[in-house]
């Protein structure tokens, strides 16, 4: 029988995607065994940003701020908007430094299967913010997966409701 302590850990190592039982366990030992420090600095960090990391107010991706760093940058290019799934598709746009604009994170796609649907990816605030006057073009960067398409296909569909309903509006690019 583990102890509870030792069980706590290793439960909360299994909730990470892609780790099992066995990984939970080798990465526990890890640092109980040979890296107390690193396991205090990993406490630290996880205690750190779940008290001051919070949802952008513009683009809902992560910020310690109201609004990140990327929506308050007077250099991006506010015509310009790519809605992604997540803070990591972000991240990995970012990363080629090829893409000016501003971005929406939906904080997920559509997943029936696992119970995702319209109302909990960010489809009305993005909707809210393709009201912005400066914006021309919504670039759907969502993943090329069944859902991925599927959510790209919703937001195309919102936006064209939206855009016939109003004099001018974006224009609807991708998915």
């Amino acid at each position: 029988m583990t102890e509870r302590a030792l069980q706590d850990l290793l439960d909360a190592l299994r909730r990470l995607p892609g780790v099992g039982a066995r990984s939970a366990q080798r990465m526990a030992f890890h640092l109980l065994q040979h890296d107390r420090e690193g396991a205090r600095r990993i406490a630290a960090a996880l205690r750190a940003a779940d008290e001051q990391v919070r949802h952008c107010e513009r683009c809902h991706t992560f910020t310690e701020g109201s609004v990140c760093p990327i929506c308050l940058d007077a250099r991006r290019d506010a015509r310009l908007l790519a809605v992604v799934e997540t803070p990591a598709d972000q991240a990995a746009l970012e990363r080629t430094g090829s893409f000016r604009g501003l971005y929406f994170v939906l904080m997920g796609r559509l997943s029936p299967l696992d119970g995702v649907g319209v109302r909990d990816i960010g489809i009305a605030p993005l909707l809210e913010r393709a009201n912005d006057a400066a914006l021309e073009e919504v670039i759907v960067a969502t993943s090329f997966t069944a859902e991925g398409e599927a959510t790209a296909q919703l937001i195309a569909q919102a936006l064209s409701a939206r855009h016939q309903s109003h004099a001018a509006g974006p224009r609807c690019a991708g998915g």
